[in-house]
């Protein structure tokens, strides 16, 4: 392809997995924030909870410094939390509502204008549309709630049967659900994972087309649905890892079909978002070569497509 990729979308990358010490908010965060802020590759940064309020503060600092835009992933919060927005019992389904909120509000503070989050457990067929309903309701509620803060939220698809075995899911439903949702809140959108697709048993150009109207996000990463291999389920290895289902050719017949379903094409007013969400698997792997490793994927991907 001729044209730089900046022309067409933002380029960002999951820090909290990148960095996967900082997944329970407690680490020194500004420090591995500012070295992603630092690279002009990227014009996003996509954080998660941080529960030290000087620490927040430091971050804040960064990117302010650095003019790079955020982006805010609940999802450590519900699945950490066990926050199950679905649920079946109501009172369990309330005390997610509020606690996202609470996600909601560290989000305003910190400056993002859009808050990512997944469902909960599917609880199978008989239930399977009770609880989608439970996920309106609630989804509702926190979009008004995130209005009144100029916040939006974003729904990420996840895998149903293997590893995260979230409601939504397959992509069929999750355009379902988005439909529901945006008939009062335009503004609420999907988000799918390049990492999540094999998981689902789905195929680039398929999925996207039955998601397009919502897509207002996009991740790229890779995945293992071989049991018994390293790295099996929803871990996000590198591109190219043993046994893994996405490398160049994977990511560049993704590319092709995110321009096939519009979600990139040129003269857009904003650009759309797409995240790296990679994540060192051993000892000898360290966030910076993985985060370098992603990068010459892309670029090779990006060539190809």
């Amino acid at each position: 392809m001729d044209k730089h990729w900046d022309n067409f979308c933002t380029m960002s990358i999951v820090h909290f997995m990148a960095y996967p010490k900082c997944i329970n908010g407690e680490a020194p965060i500004a420090e591995s924030v500012s070295k992603i802020a630092e690279d002009p590759f990227f014009g996003g940064i996509e954080l998660t909870w941080i529960k030290d309020s000087a620490e927040r503060e430091a971050t804040k600092n960064v990117i302010a410094a650095t003019h790079i835009q955020l982006g805010y992933g609940g999802q450590p919060a519900v699945l950490l939390g066990k926050l199950n927005l679905n649920s079946l019992d109501e009172g369990e389904r309330k005390v997610a509502v509020v606690g996202f909120k609470e996600r909601i509000d560290e989000a305003v503070e910190m400056g993002a204008k859009r808050i990512a989050f997944l469902s909960g457990k599917d609880p199978g067929g008989k239930d399977r549309g009770a609880a989608v309903k439970a996920l309106v309701k609630s989804v509702k509620d926190l979009c008004a709630y995130g209005r009144e803060k100029g916040i939006a939220l974003t729904c990420e698809t996840f895998d149903r049967d293997v590893d995260k075995k979230a409601l939504i899911g397959p992509s069929a439903l999750a355009a379902e659900f988005a439909a529901q949702v945006r008939a009062d809140y335009p503004e609420f959108g999907l988000m799918y994972d390049l990492s999540h697709q094999p998981l689902l048993g789905e195929k680039s150009e398929d999925a996207l087309i039955q998601l397009r109207e919502y897509l207002v996000h996009i991740h790229v990463g890779n995945c293992v649905v071989t049991p018994g291999v390293p790295g099996y389920g929803d871990l996000h290895p590198r591109f190219g890892w043993p046994g893994g289902s996405n490398d160049v050719a994977e990511l560049a017949e993704f590319i092709r079909a995110l321009f096939k379903v519009g979600y990139l094409r040129e003269g857009k007013k904003a650009r759309p978002w797409v995240g790296f969400e990679v994540k060192p698997q051993t000892a000898d792997e360290t966030p910076e070569q993985v985060i370098a490793g992603t990068k010459r994927a892309w670029q090779e991907a990006w060539a190809l497509a």
